[in-house]
């Protein structure tokens, strides 16, 4: 019976389910929207997998902003960062990528790859000016399907000038062209290559972009970003098959590398699991010392099963009572003191 390998990537715009086969290829893939509920979205992305086939998964890896609360509910093998995702699966769609442009739903990021191994990466700070949340308000705002936005880049004639280090600024200075009468193809255009503008000196600020470049992340749909970066970096920017799921199938990719380099057992929980157990998040703040770590619970059936979010070992002990916070924090301080 063939084994199969799943990547989960939950971000807090949308989340992605990808999986694999022994050979590396894409057997499934699906694309949610997050909607504020991780846990709702993750259920409803194993559903989707469980209709498509009957499947053996031998190994399953999570990544993104959510990739704990994932890598908990799921039983991941191997929970890994998105730059190191992102990284691994460019690398494999790609073998000659030097570069990564990753823009997605609220991040955008910039990967250095060279010989296959990522060795730098930018990420935007506080601006989030260009990601897919921004230009979906936008789209909304200027009743355009997010679909037809590049379209209506490609079709200007005359792009207008708009200020794109700021994404206030940048929605302000579209209002004020907007009121001049300019087209919607002419502001569109105008804003892509304000938005490219901000990347370039925001997120890539000062790493060496040379081809092989991949262009990835949801916003990579969008042709008029696209050919605002091709316009602006002078060289070809390729949009691998599977831009929308990169970090997916990068999380897949390294959970099939780390079983068969240790050759466990999967800890995935089963897609039966996965669809119908209760689960709900639980968070306090601990008040031990200084740090005032927010620490997050995650119970399942109503059983506590996973604590993070600490700057020190004091909470790995599942038994300590979140609720009577001071007692708990004195009763592991006195356990530690033990040892």
């Amino acid at each position: 019976m063939e084994s199969y390998y799943a990547g989960i990537d939950v971000g807090s715009v949308s989340t992605k389910l990808v999986l694999i086969n022994g050979e590396r290829e894409v057997v499934f893939q699906t694309y949610l929207r997050t909607e504020g509920g991780p846990i709702q979205a993750i259920q409803q992305a194993f559903r989707q997998l469980a209709e498509a086939g009957s499947w053996t998964i031998a190994g399953i890896g999570s990544t993104g902003s959510g990739r704990r609360l994932a890598g908990v509910m799921v039983g991941a093998d191997a929970i890994k960062n998105e730059i190191t995702a992102h990284g691994v699966a460019a690398a494999h769609v790609e073998p000659r990528v030097q570069t990564v442009i990753d823009i997605g739903g609220q991040d955008s990021k910039l990967i250095i790859i060279r010989d296959g191994v990522c060795v730098g990466f930018n990420m935007n700070t506080i601006c989030a000016a260009g990601t897919g949340s921004f230009l979906d308000h936008q789209a909304s705002r200027l009743g355009i399907p997010i679909e037809e936005f590049g379209g209506y880049a490609l079709r200007a004639r005359s792009p207008v000038k708009i200020s794109g280090r700021c994404g206030v600024f940048a929605e302000s200075d579209l209002i004020h062209k907007q009121q001049l009468g300019y087209s919607k193809e002419d502001l569109i255009a105008g804003l892509c290559q304000a938005l490219v503008g901000n990347y370039l000196t925001n997120v890539a600020r000062g790493k060496k972009i040379e081809p092989l470049i991949l262009f990835q992340g949801g916003v990579a749909a969008n042709i008029g970003i696209r050919a605002a970066l091709e316009e602006r970096l002078g060289q070809q920017v390729i949009v691998p098959e599977h831009f929308r799921v990169m970090g997916a199938l990068g999380a897949a990719l390294l959970a099939q590398q780390f079983m068969e380099r240790t050759g466990r057992p999967t800890k995935f929980r089963g897609l039966d699991a996965i669809i119908n157990f209760s689960c709900y998040p639980k968070g306090f703040v601990c008040s031990g010392c200084a740090n005032n770590c927010e620490i997050n619970e995650l119970y399942m059936g109503g059983e506590l099963i996973s604590r993070w979010g600490s700057r020190c070992a004091k909470w790995d002990d599942l038994s300590l009572p979140a609720q009577d916070d001071q007692n708990a924090s004195k009763g592991s301080l006195l356990a530690q003191a033990g040892r």
